[in-house]
């Protein structure tokens, strides 16, 4: 029969993305990515720490408004000498605050244990989130590095990233017909990581698309120009971790793991899984480079390929021809890309907001927080005389470090 002329039909010209073409993010892949959840499969690879079941009591202090923090130090009753009628009620505070630990004591003392197990000194995250927006209120300034309960409390409480985790976990899910999740069945724990000092330089953030790595780049956005010559050795370890570690065993086909590979360079740490999903930064790749990168076709008898193998190994696909053909071709091997950050980038500069800008308060703020609900009142009741005129509003001089806002930009 001869061939018919093909018929001319009018491609449809194509349309502009009016939004980033994610495939619908289900709550199972949020759950897929909490600690509690993959921490036991990776353990060896992990990064030392202890998890803590939260109870609801210890939820809602979290939630609370205000800062209020237990009593490092024990109470005794009055000397024996000691006279009430001598007192005045401008001595005492005649509203204590309640020791807020006293409705969650067993993990108040898991977190102390906890704490003196590692060391001394941990790093807190929830599920997802670490409190890294929240460490200019630290008494280690700009570090998680925690001593206390106390220290864990303060973070915790001061950190938006923490309330997302509580109260936003499944914004932005479709919701699953095999079960109907909120955000009251998530299992919130407290994850305490041992505390050590981070070389920023040896962090990594790393996509994973259809089960294969797409692209790697530094998490801190500073320019480190000892990297550029180790870019493949980086990508080799990184990829050699991947395919024995991760590949087959993450539930999910898309997520991305961030990892710290510290000197010599050759043993991969692993810090963290995030979802794929537009609440994770792309840090140096743009979301839409991600999406639509052009990924190469698996090869037939590749594992996840999709082909039956025992059907392919019945069938003679195999000629001289053939043969001879695959003798000429060379096989180019297909490798993700690995950024790092330029010298003359912008993000290598100050030029842009600082990092967690947005969560900076003044000072006076921050001290009246840390003295309580009275300290809170007083700050309330001086403002408002500002702001009616009775007192005159204070100014720092251009050269007074103290007037000016707490910086809480970076985190380890």
């Amino acid at each position: 029969m001869p061939a018919l002329d093909p018929v001319d039909v009018p491609q449809p010209e194509p349309q502009p993305l009016t939004r980033l073409p994610f495939q619908p993010v289900k709550k199972s892949h949020i759950l897929h990515c909490s600690y509690d959840y993959w921490h036991s499969k990776y353990r060896s690879s992990a990064l030392k720490s202890r998890i803590i079941p939260l109870t609801p009591q210890f939820l809602s202090y979290l939630r609370e408004d205000g800062i209020i923090l237990p009593s490092e130090t024990p109470t005794f009753p009055p000397p024996s000498t000691y006279n009430p009628s001598s007192s005045t009620s401008s001595d005492w505070d005649s509203d204590p605050d309640p020791d807020p630990s006293l409705s969650f004591p067993a993990i108040h003392q898991a977190i102390k244990e906890t704490i003196h197990e590692l060391g001394g000194l941990v790093a807190p995250k929830l599920n997802w989130s670490a409190p890294k927006d929240a460490t200019w209120i630290s008494m280690k300034k700009n570090s998680m590095e925690c001593a206390t309960p106390n220290d864990i409390y303060l973070l915790l409480k001061s950190s938006d990233f923490v309330t997302h985790d509580l109260e936003h976990a499944f914004d932005g899910c479709e919701e699953e017909e095999e079960e109907s999740l909120t955000k009251e069945n998530i299992k919130y724990v407290l994850v305490l990581r041992k505390w050590f000092k981070v070389n920023p330089s040896c962090e990594f953030r790393c996509f994973v698309r259809e089960r294969r790595v797409i692209g790697v780049c530094q998490r801190d956005l500073n320019h480190f120009e000892f990297l550029f010559p180790m870019k493949e050795q980086l990508r080799e370890v990184i990829l050699e971790y991947f395919e024995k570690t991760l590949k087959g065993t993450f539930p999910d086909g898309n997520f991305v793991f961030d990892i710290y590979l510290p000197e010599p360079y050759d043993k991969v740490r692993l810090m963290d899984i995030n979802p794929w999903a537009p609440r994770t930064d792309p840090l140096l790749f743009s979301w839409l480079e991600l999406l639509t990168m052009p990924l190469p076709k698996p090869l037939l008898g590749i594992p996840d390929s999709g082909v039956d193998l025992p059907l392919l190994e019945s069938l003679d696909l195999s000629s001289d021809e053939d043969t001879q053909d695959d003798m000429d071709v060379e096989e180019v091997e297909w490798k993700p890309e690995i950024r790092f950050v330029r010298k003359d980038d912008p993000e290598a500069y100050s030029f842009a907001s600082p990092q967690y800008s947005a969560h900076k308060l003044p000072r006076e703020v921050v001290q009246a927080s840390a003295d309580g609900e009275t300290g809170m009142r007083e700050f309330a009741d001086q403002w408002q005389k500002m702001m009616d005129g009775e007192v005159e509003l204070q100014t720092g001089s251009g050269d007074d470090d103290d007037d000016e806002p707490v910086d809480k930009t970076t985190a380890p």
